[in-house]
């Protein structure tokens, strides 16, 4: 289980890092593309939000599979993976329970709140009020929007923006307020977007999106990133609203309608009000002109790659970065520490746990004590002792690889 917690822990940490390359490929990406269409953008933000998960994931797997492999040979008498040889790191190995702990009770209690919006809209659909008008309006839009599920379409009181929700079974919640409120053709209108979002099965990527903050929630890359995909995905509903909505026209005055209702929905939902209604307003009316697609994304493409590729050297340089076989020493080259001879007459006993940074070659070029055995002459014996060693290095990728590792010597008197 420390193991685990260990490699949870660092997995975590190592994503504050992670995570703003990620971003900063990502912005420079979406910059590049700010001229072109939105399902272009939409795809780039999802395939950077999907890495800033896919990227801890692969390495947490790896740092698991790491220390597998080091429990393995110390249990024949080899080395340990150490974490690093920076100071910050042993505290923050002291702590990486409380950190993990810490990191568990945010994600329950964002976790709570994500089930609380998921029971409040069952409760909402089920309890909702029937209006046989607008379900037909409903109906008749899905039809035309190539929508084969059945939609149903509950009213709401306590709502200010239509809402949409489920895929399986999709439901769409309006207001009480607009069904008396609004005019009935852009009504209509806003129901042609939530439509949009049924055919469009946002209401899944929408959950994923919440499940990858609920999990990451303590970089603002992800949430960055989220407000962008929503952004992108309400312009992609508008354009394909606008041509079952009677114009782009009219779409947007149903927007600026609703601007001036106060909105309050369910992130776990897709609501119109989504993302930002001026921006929203202003691509319907006076969409920005589309710029060629290869030119626009190629810096955008060489960018990410030199992001990837920075990525690539700082791992390949990181001596404390995950290996897929630790370090071993070589037993037949090590001779048995000497005993300094005071702390055998006091008989002093006690395990030493030691870190060595092993070369490409397989030679200890530096060593640090991590842990001592209570006796500094013996914890200098023992790191003085194993620097004679010869090791069979690290390898990472079938390279060789420079990595920091641990091991414990026991001073016992028999």
């Amino acid at each position: 289980m420390s193991a685990i917690i260990d490699a949870l822990g660092w997995t975590l940490l190592h994503f504050l890092w992670q995570g703003a390359l990620i971003g900063l490929a990502a912005a420079l990406a979406l910059h590049a593309l700010r001229g072109a269409r939105p399902q272009t953008r939409y795809l780039v933000a999802c395939g950077a939000l999907l890495l800033c998960i896919a990227w801890p994931a692969f390495d947490l797997i790896t740092r698991l599979s790491a220390n597998a492999a080091a429990s393995a040979a110390a249990s024949a008498g080899a080395l340990q993976l150490s974490v690093s040889r920076d100071e910050w790191r042993p505290l923050m190995a002291q702590h990486m329970g409380l950190i993990v702990a810490a990191w568990a009770a945010c994600i329950g209690a964002l976790s709570l709140r994500t089930v609380a919006g998921l029971l409040w809209i069952q409760r909402a659909a089920r309890h909702g009020a029937v209006h046989a008008g607008l379900q037909r309006r409903t109906d008749r839009l899905a039809e035309a929007l190539g929508i084969g599920r059945s939609v149903r379409l509950r009213i709401v009181a306590q709502l200010a923006s239509p809402v949409t929700a489920g895929w399986w079974r999709p439901v769409v919640l309006v207001p009480a307020s607009l069904v008396s409120g609004m005019p009935p053709d852009l009504l209509e209108a806003l129901l042609a977007h939530e439509l949009a979002h049924v055919r469009r099965f946002d209401y899944l990527v929408n959950l994923l999106q919440n499940a990858i903050e609920t999990v990451l929630f303590y970089h603002p890359v992800v949430w960055w990133l989220s407000r962008r995909i929503r952004a992108e995905r309400e312009l992609i509903a508008d354009e394909l609203a606008s041509v079952h909505a009677g114009g782009a026209h009219r779409l947007a005055l149903a927007l600026s309608e609703l601007e001036k209702l106060q909105f309050s929905h369910q992130r776990t939902a897709i609501a119109a009000n989504g993302g930002d209604l001026m921006q929203r307003i202003t691509h319907l009316l006076r969409p920005a002109p589309q710029r060629s697609g290869w030119k626009t994304a190629a810096p955008a493409l060489v960018m990410a790659a030199l992001c990837l590729t920075a990525a690539g050297c700082a791992t390949a340089g990181d001596t404390n970065a995950p290996v897929d076989k630790p370090a071993l020493a070589d037993f037949s080259s090590c001779k048995k520490p000497v005993w300094p001879e005071s702390s055998l007459k006091a008989e002093h006993q006690g395990t030493v746990t030691l870190s060595f940074l092993i070369s490409e070659q397989g030679k200890p070029v530096d060593s640090k004590i991590v842990k001592s055995s209570g006796d500094p002459l013996l914890d200098e014996a023992a790191r003085t002792g194993i620097m004679k060693c010869s090791f069979h290095p690290a390898t990472r990728g079938g390279a060789t690889v420079a990595h920091w590792t641990h091991m414990q010597y026991v001073w016992t008197l028999h």
